[in-house]
């Protein structure tokens, strides 16, 4: 391990990791770096997307079983579903295509599904290929098809019963993935020449749900497991001795991507005295371990141990009258997250303390405090129903850095936000269902590092290696279109 990246280390903590996850409030995310990562993981289809994707004190007759499978109780009928969903990332940033099908079942006490998806991810665009020979440098924006395209699969299930002739329902949902590419982590290897991606995600909640007159409980504990790798490969320019003919050279850097969650969730929701309101609340936790982080180069992340501690409270309230309806969801998340990195050797520090081996050579210390709100409304005008929302995201945090080799502090706080408006509309007829939602998400981009003194003497210094940058974060916006028609065919 080099002294000097260690000394011009930045930790974050894995910014995409916890978004290989089936989209659910169980697993927080956590995400220190504003990456436009399009809407990959918006495998299956949602009822309320359209309103801003509020959920709290509004049902969500499409996604809500996946969430927490006891909810499956509220199938009406054997259907048959399809959500061929596109996105597309502005600024050469890349695009994916999605198509699930999924079946709902409901007999006497028992109810289930399963839901099978296929995913093509189309990786961006402005990477370059560049080699220097004698005497010229060469540039080939030809991709590979392995750097180009990627397949992603996706399975779910689940499967349930009502408990006896009372209010409750307990349920076992499954979810598992084989990706090949996580869209965005590109963009966290600014200076690749090549990456490849392959790995897993694994997914098992057990849900227990009351459904009483009134009021209605919901209650969640799950375990997922994130494990991915990239093989990175660079370019070297060496130079020959004698005659110090330049020459390129190709190297492969291979970081492991893993995160293991344990999480619970508690839901309630209530019908108020005013006619057609109800309110909703929400209280998660998440205990996020990573035992293998990877080495991104925009903050050259410690590939030691970290955890993560992350909560999150939420209300919401909504409102059915005559042929509207109206959401309003209110999200705080507080997250605590630390990762170190360990000496691989015994190592002496600038005041001349001994650090053994494993001991942390830089410790980070992450504070967020981030902030959702959605908002949305439908109005319902005989078979057909159009809504509109938006969901805003607020993320803060400081990161507190102690590098116990040069025994320096320094802190760093950043902050962006992320809005998502949505547009939807509904058609019922007798023997289909369809749905189609429009979203734009703007707020994210490339991220980089704005250059700082020390940072550049680091590069002058060093220009053989690939150096970390160390300086606060720069954004070249990009915008995220999203496009998703679902059909719900009945069985009967």
């Amino acid at each position: 391990m080099a002294s000097s990246s260690v000394r011009s280390a930045t930790a974050c903590v894995a910014a995409l990791a916890s978004l290989a996850l089936p989209a659910s409030s169980q697993v927080i995310q956590v995400r220190s770096v504003p990456v436009a990562s399009g809407d990959q993981f918006l495998v299956l289809p949602s009822s309320t997307l359209g309103m801003g994707g509020v959920t709290l004190a509004v049902d969500d007759s499409l996604a809500d079983p996946w969430s927490n499978p006891a909810q499956g109780v509220f199938v009406a009928e054997a259907a048959l579903l399809g959500a061929p969903t596109l996105y597309g990332i502005s600024e050469g940033g890349g695009s994916g295509r999605t198509l699930p099908v999924a079946g709902l079942f409901r007999g006497g006490r028992w109810f289930g599904g399963a839901a099978l998806a296929l995913q093509q991810i189309d990786n961006t665009t402005a990477r370059d290929e560049w080699i220097w020979t004698r005497p010229v440098v060469w540039f080939d924006d030809t991709p590979r098809l392995s750097d180009a395209s990627n397949r992603n699969l996706y399975v779910h299930g689940l499967v349930g019963a009502r408990l006896g002739d009372g209010p409750w329902s307990l349920g076992l949902g499954l979810s598992a993935a084989s990706l090949d590419a996580v869209d965005g982590v590109d963009l966290l290897y600014a200076n690749a020449q090549a990456i490849r991606q392959s790995g897993t995600t694994g997914d098992v909640r057990l849900g227990l749900y009351r459904n009483a007159a009134r009021d209605r409980l919901g209650l969640v504990v799950l375990h997922d497991r994130v494990s991915m790798t990239h093989d990175v490969t660079y370019v070297d320019i060496v130079w020959d001795s004698p005659t110090l003919t330049p020459r390129a050279r190709e190297r492969v850097e291979v970081n492991q991507d893993r995160t293991r969650t344990w999480g619970a969730q508690v839901t309630y929701d209530r019908s108020l005295a005013a006619p057609g309101w109800r309110l909703g609340t929400l209280a998660t936790v998440n205990r996020k371990s990573h035992p293998e982080i990877p080495n991104y180069e925009i903050q050259n992340i410690p590939r030691d141990p970290g955890t993560t501690w992350a909560y999150e409270v939420g209300v919401g309230v909504s409102r059915e009258r005559g042929l509207t309806a109206f959401g309003l969801d209110v999200v705080l998340q507080p997250i605590r997250s630390d990762t170190w990195q360990e000496a691989d050797a015994a190592v002496k520090t600038a005041s001349g303390a001994l650090i053994p081996k494993g001991g942390r050579t830089i410790e980070n210390d992450f504070f967020f405090t981030n902030v959702i709100l959605r908002t949305g409304f439908a109005y319902a005008a005989g078979p057909a129903t159009v809504q509109a929302g938006v969901e805003v995201r607020s993320y803060d945090y400081t990161l507190e850095q102690r590098d116990n080799v040069a025994v320096t502090f320094r802190d760093q706080d950043e902050t962006w936000m992320e809005w998502s408006p949505s547009l939807g509309a509904a058609l019922r007829l007798s023997d289909v269902e369809l749905r189609y939602t429009a979203r734009l998400t703007t707020g994210t981009g490339r991220p980089g590092i704005a250059p700082t003194a020390q940072a550049a003497a680091a590069r002058e210094a060093l220009a053989d290696f690939i150096v970390a940058p160390e300086g606060p974060l720069t954004l070249q916006d990009a915008t995220v279109a999203t496009h998703q028609l679902s059909v719900r065919i009945p069985i009967r």
